[in-house]
């Protein structure tokens, strides 16, 4: 026989449940995930409804774990694949490596190392050497073109006027020896001829080696106040008298020929060996008309002089005297070529 409570006790079984529902309802913790409340036992009274004035719980948040990313497994197109990640990354794999998953191929190797990197340093270098180049292309015409052109106008009348003296005395040269060459060839006394012909070849080697006086027209140049003139100086003045045509040369009674050498010091120039006490006296023979020209221009050998504290005179002569003499010693080294038909 089966036992049905009373209304009053029903009533007061339902309050006192309500208390403990509500109790609980308003201490437990909002957590995102609540345990699951085990089921009631068949057996178990029935939990009625809150009541109307209960406050509300709010529905929590879906969340749900995130599963850890695979290690074989590409990043999802809305992750970037180095988030969260301070290291580097190096520069971007081509798109067919990046889309099979597999390695990159050797020519995309290649065209990667080959691809250029321009950096400040770099580009700061190429602009040096363009400019060191530029400069450089610059001097080699700048001193190709300043030969002649950057001379002035006495220097290069000058010039023209040794060539032209040069040419001059080369040419009447080959007509002597072109010359004795008919006498010797149709000459009817052939031995008086090759006789001239050494006399006057003997006379000029003379004249040339120092061996022998000489005279004719010339100049005079006289230098005074030397003691700031230097060798070089003398040097360049006999330079000067030999490209304006001086064929016979002497310096305070000494002969001054193609192996004379100045050494020494300012104001005490050696000439050969020997000292020379001033004033220095030069007697050339040439023609008057250009060795004084060549010597009085601009820059000249005067110029010179002057810069070095001295002063001097050029004075033309139609008769001049070399009187110094040379003794030329014999050669120890060189012997002449015999003929050909020898």
């Amino acid at each position: 026989m089966t036992m049905t409570p009373s209304h009053g006790e029903h009533d007061a079984h339902d309050e006192q449940h309500d208390e403990l529902v509500a109790g609980d309802v308003h201490d437990a913790p909002l957590v995102p995930d609540a345990p699951t409340v085990p089921d009631a036992p068949a057996d178990a009274p029935a939990v009625p409804d809150a009541p109307a004035d209960a406050p509300a719980v709010p529905d929590e948040p879906d969340l749900e774990p995130v599963p850890p990313p695979d290690p074989g497994s590409e990043p999802s197109a809305g992750v970037p694949a180095d988030a969260g990640s301070d290291e580097p990354t190096g520069p971007a794999e081509p798109a067919t490596a990046r889309a099979d998953g597999a390695p990159p191929t050797g020519w995309a190797v290649l065209g990667r190392a080959l691809k250029p990197r321009a950096t400040r340093a770099q580009v700061v270098a190429g602009i040096l050497c363009a400019v060191l180049g530029f400069a450089l292309v610059a001097q080699v015409r700048q001193s190709g073109e300043a030969d002649l052109g950057g001379m002035r106008q006495d220097d290069l009348v000058r010039i023209l006027d040794e060539a032209t003296n040069r040419g001059d005395s080369l040419a009447r040269e080959a007509a002597d020896l072109a010359r004795e060459r008919d006498e010797l060839l149709s000459g009817s006394d052939r031995r008086q001829a090759a006789l001239d012909a050494l006399r006057r070849s003997a006379e000029t080697q003379g004249i040339l080696t120092g061996r022998l006086p000489a005279e004719g027209p010339g100049v005079v140049v006289t230098l005074t106040d030397t003691d700031g003139v230097k060798p070089i100086t003398m040097l360049n003045m006999l330079e000067e008298l030999r490209n304006a045509g001086a064929e016979a040369i002497e310096l305070n009674d000494l002969r001054v020929t193609a192996s004379s050498a100045f050494t020494g010091t300012a104001g005490a120039v050696v000439l050969d060996g020997v000292t020379l006490a001033p004033p220095y006296r030069w007697i050339a023979i040439g023609d008057p008309d250009i060795i004084a020209p060549a010597l009085t221009i601009p820059g000249g050998a005067m110029a010179q002089v002057r810069n070095n504290g001295g002063r001097g005179t050029v004075d033309r002569e139609e008769l001049v005297s070399v009187d110094a003499v040379r003794v030329v010693p014999d050669p120890v080294y060189a012997t002449p070529v015999p003929p050909q038909g020898g």
